[in-house]
């Protein structure tokens, strides 16, 4: 049975995709703060209130010649042309016979197949002429520059094809993804990043597209050079400017949208070096940090989610190192809540979470010193201290671990957690709390003087830890016991099928109760039971308290054992484990 947080390792794409801040329209400001006649900057627009000198100034048109033969061109109406409607008497009876016709109905253009090859020929026709024009006028911009405003607007047509996904796989096979992708590369990087919109927002996960859709489209952007492209980019592009930080954002969506798909995931940490940007990109200094930087790291963490071979690539790339350097400005301080930043801090600390569940990332965790900076933060820190003891638990358990363990014993770590442990706690501390105590009794070698000390802190001050975990433990049995009742009621009132159906949602509920911090702590109370004759007899009076003997621990690590299906070398030790504690709950 593994932890909530194991399935952190697993892709996990927020469902509410992130969105680009609109910027300002300058256009519009300007349009705002526009004077009106007589107006004034301060206004904001307003007309302003006009105070004449003197009331004998003539203003406004001159009056007509005092001509008694003067007759006007135009009928007259009762108040004047320039005072009345403006229009003549039979202009008027024509605005009364339209104005009493039923609108035409407006026909929409018919979107298919026709429609698309007519788009495609056009799209094609002006690349090519912006490219011909573009070769012959090398040193006269102003020849080309219309052909790149026909092609520009040609591209942002195209984002009519996120509505119509059933067109994908035909747009495809016409070419003209090839074509759009290949316009990256273009030498106006303001045609290349509205090619960056379009893609992105012809992959995003809002495209309402069946999978094989989204994968024609794709994987004819991949086999393009799309991600190469993409990376081109990131170095050609100027975030000081408004526009090309919006084409970072968006280039960025891309690779977001690309590693939903867990081999587009890999590929892109394998064969691009886009980790090596993201690592490059997130650790450039900023005064604030910025969206694009806070995207990036969001970036970073999915691809780790959703890739071993992308974790074990960052670890070559000093990765490791470079996240914990990021994350030591926060051991005794806070980002600023709501903001970039404290995003920022998540994903930083979600990639690390990743990158040591592997044993390369857990050597380069002991190495850069990350054990005694999550002790720092886990003594010290606020926002911080939950997300570094989550992280200490990840870098201690499973395959590798005794190593962190082992600095994390002589570094002075067992007075941190086990003094956080005597305190109280909210529910995911404790947790892992009791998952860090777990792998120190798992992973720590036998009769070696960190076991020691480890078993020392367990028995000491009249057995103090074996209380409160004896008490952590019956909490969480009621707990799990309750839904457990729940459970056995429905399953009289349903068929053989439909329990088979509903038993992934069975587990969840009693996960949700607290079945997994229950099954650590029976590991734990096991544990000490065989490694010491005094916390033996201490948990056997405890227990006995409530009528319970040892056998009540062996149910719950019998339990784990039938729940063990695979045969992978980590399943392997743990049953072998599992199996040897259960012989001393007799």
């Amino acid at each position: 049975m593994t932890s909530i947080d194991d399935l952190f390792k697993k892709p996990a794409l927020p469902s509410n995709k992130r969105k680009l801040e609109a910027a300002p329209d300058p256009n519009e400001i300007y349009k705002s703060a526009k004077l009106a006649p007589n107006g004034h900057a301060k206004s904001n627009g307003r007309t302003a209130a006009v105070e004449y000198a003197d009331d004998d100034i003539e203003a406004g048109p001159s009056m007509p010649p005092d001509d008694e033969d003067y007759e006007p061109d135009i009928p007259d109406d009762d108040e004047g042309r320039f005072f009345g409607g403006g229009v003549t008497q039979e202009e008027s009876e024509v605005l009364d016979y339209l104005g009493g016709q039923e609108p035409a109905e407006i026909i929409p253009e018919k979107i298919d197949s026709a429609w698309l090859r007519k788009l495609a020929l056009n799209f094609e026709k002006r690349i090519t002429k912006n490219a011909e024009l573009r070769a012959k006028f090398e040193d006269e911009p102003q020849r080309f520059m219309g052909s790149e405003a026909d092609l520009d607007a040609d591209i942002k047509a195209l984002s009519i094809l996120s509505e119509h996904p059933e067109l994908y796989e035909e747009f495809a096979k016409l070419g003209c993804v090839a074509s759009l992708v290949g316009l990256l590369a273009h030498e106006n990087t303001d045609i290349a990043i509205g090619a960056v919109e379009i893609i992105s927002e012809l992959t995003d996960e809002d495209v309402e597209a069946e999978q094989e859709q989204w994968d024609a489209i794709v994987d004819a952007m991949v086999e393009a050079d799309l991600l190469d492209l993409l990376v081109s980019n990131f170095a050609r592009f100027n975030e000081d400017n408004e526009s090309d930080r919006s084409g970072v954002y968006h280039a960025l969506g891309v690779l977001e949208n690309l590693a939903s798909r867990v081999s587009l995931a890999e590929k892109i940490g394998q064969d691009t070096t886009v980790l090596k940007g993201l690592l490059d990109r997130i650790r450039k200094k900023e005064s604030a940090v910025s969206q694009n930087k806070q995207y990036a790291a969001e970036v970073l963490a999915i691809l780790l989610q959703s890739s071993q071979v992308n974790r074990t690539k960052l670890c070559g790339l000093d990765g490791v190192d470079i996240l914990l350097e990021l994350l030591a400005p926060y051991r005794k301080r806070d980002p600023i809540k709501g903001t970039e930043e404290e995003e920022f801090v998540e994903n930083i600390f979600d990639s690390l979470t990743c990158v040591v569940d592997e044993p390369e990332g857990k050597q380069k965790f002991v190495e850069a010193e990350g054990v005694e900076l999550c002790l720092i933060m886990s003594r010290e820190g606020k926002m911080s201290k939950s997300r570094a003891l989550r992280l200490l638990d990840h870098a201690l358990g499973g395959q590798g671990g005794a190593e962190v363990c082992e600095r994390l014993v002589d570094a002075a770590g067992l007075k941190v957690v086990f003094g956080m442990f005597m305190k109280k706690q909210d529910g995911q501390t404790t947790e892992h709390l009791l998952g860090i105590f777990s792998s120190l009794l798992r992973s720590l070698p036998a009769n070696s003087a960190s076991r020691i000390r480890t078993l020392a802190k367990f028995v000491e001050k009249d057995y103090q830890k074996l209380t409160n975990l004896v008490k952590l433990r019956r909490d969480y049995a009621a707990r799990v016991g309750v839904v457990d009742e729940e459970i056995r009621n429905e399953q009289t009132k349903v068929s053989a099928e439909e329990r088979e159906e509903m038993a992934d949602e069975w587990l969840s509920k009693r996960l949700d109760a607290g079945l997994f911090c229950l099954q650590t702590v029976d590991v734990i109370l096991a544990w000490l039971v065989a490694e010491d004759d005094g916390a033996a007899k201490r948990i056997s009076l405890l227990l006995a308290e409530r009528d319970e003997t040892l056998t009540v621990l062996k149910k719950t690590i019998q339990e784990q054992l039938d729940t063990i299906q695979g045969d992978s070398e980590e399943e392997t030790v743990t049953k072998d484990m599992l199996s040897t504690l259960a012989q001393f709950l007799t």
